[in-house]
């Protein structure tokens, strides 16, 4: 195991990298380090030869409960411009997720909420345990799930995603399988079993041809005008949480009170 990093641990085997989100006393809620350090480490295992997947899990009790939002609230009192780069770089990291010419598994248990929901749908294939629990929670928060709304309405679907992004409702790993956001959900002791097989079926796979197939279905997605669209949902994400609306979502959250227009 490398310990290269603060945030996140990577974790090499023969055939494939582990890369566990790694903030646990936060529920690995993503911050600035932590998507930095999931880009880098990305960018990196993509050009290895040796490395023939790439698994995406959490350490401690959840997989991701989102965007960490005392960071947030600190980072939605600067301009817009650093609130744009801020969700720049969560949208590039989610593009590399996506476009990683590996093919991508996550490895889901626990929470799993907001950007923790993006990172299972950039995923090429999702596995969750039966005791994860998913939601779209932002706009509950006076937030949107913009960066990841591409990757969301693409693993669900466009009228899943009206009820999900609009409601802010929790749900298990059963509806998440239904949904279509994970393709296999297991009881909790036989995650790893499961992700072991899956592993091992990828394997058999010529890793040139498992790369085609990723370019194939990027543009039968028609995912030309993928740069534009990331803009846009960064831009979105950087005005959305700057205004007063975040603002105050941030705030009862942390007073552990109802946010103001709530009845």
């Amino acid at each position: 195991m490398s310990n290269d990093y603060h945030c996140l641990q990577l974790e090499r085997r023969e055939r494939y990298a582990l890369l566990w989100l790694n903030r646990r006393e936060r529920h690995n809620a993503l911050d600035g380090e932590l998507i930095a350090e999931l880009h880098h480490a990305l960018d990196t295992l993509s050009q290895e030869e040796a490395v023939r997947a790439i698994v995406i899990g959490g350490r401690g009790a959840s997989f991701c409960a989102g965007g960490d939002l005392q960071w947030m609230r600190g980072r939605a009192a600067g301009s817009f411009e650093d609130n744009l780069q801020d969700a720049r770089q969560l949208a590039f990291t989610l593009r590399a997720v996506a476009q990683c010419p590996k093919p991508t598994i996550a490895r889901v248990h626990g929470a799993a909420l907001g950007g923790g929901v993006g990172l299972i749908a950039a995923c090429d294939i999702a596995l969750a345990s039966t005791d994860a629990v998913f939601g779209l929670t932002e706009t509950r928060l006076g937030l949107t799930p913009s960066t990841i709304a591409p990757y969301v309405v693409a693993a669900i679907g466009d009228r899943a995603a009206h009820r999900c992004f609009l409601t802010g409702e929790r749900f298990d790993a059963q509806e998440a399988q239904r949904l279509g956001l994970v393709q296999e959900t297991v009881a909790p002791e036989q995650l790893d079993e499961r992700l072991q097989a899956m592993l091992a079926a990828l394997a058999l796979g010529g890793p040139q041809a498992q790369e085609h197939c990723k370019w194939l279905l990027a543009e039968l997605r028609g995912e030309g005008n993928a740069l534009e669209r990331l803009e846009e949902t960064a831009r979105s994400l950087a005005s959305i949480r700057a205004g007063e609306e975040a603002r105050e979502g941030m705030e009862a959250f942390f007073a552990r009170r109802k946010p103001s227009w709530a009845p």
